[in-house]
């Protein structure tokens, strides 16, 4: 009987943290809004399940804002050709990204297609799309 009530326990537990873990991307970011940013890429967080790129970006010097885009999962580049090494090589460089703009009005997006230092042009869509 204990062992049922801690197997149930433990199953509510992981139910509700996936569903909690994973999010709808149509509810935080507008798909209608696109934008464009080029910047330095300053960091990247490259886990599961979403990738992360921190892009500072602005119109001068002073007036520089950190952007956060949000992307796939580390997986989706394997069909792409373009994995971890390529973005960490561009950290500290210019990159273009085109997102949806998140509909909170924070500084973030979800990506549609970045253009890496060397020219790679990696998009998103249609997952992103």
């Amino acid at each position: 009987m204990k062992q049922s009530i801690g197997a149930a326990c433990v199953l509510v537990v992981i139910v509700i943290g996936s569903a909690w873990a994973h999010h709808s991307m149509s509810a935080i970011y507008d798909f209608n809004q696109r934008f464009t940013r080029t910047g330095t890429l300053k960091r990247l967080d490259w886990r599961n399940p979403h990738m992360y790129l921190f892009v500072e970006a602005g119109k001068d010097q002073e007036q520089l804002e950190t952007w956060a885009f949000e992307g796939p999962s580390p997986v989706f580049f394997r069909k792409h050709k373009v994995g971890k090494a390529d973005f960490e090589r561009a950290v500290g460089r210019n990159i273009t990204v085109e997102a949806s703009r998140a509909r909170d009005g924070s500084l973030s997006g979800l990506i549609r297609q970045v253009t890496l230092t060397d020219g790679t042009v990696v998009s998103l869509c249609p997952e992103n799309c």
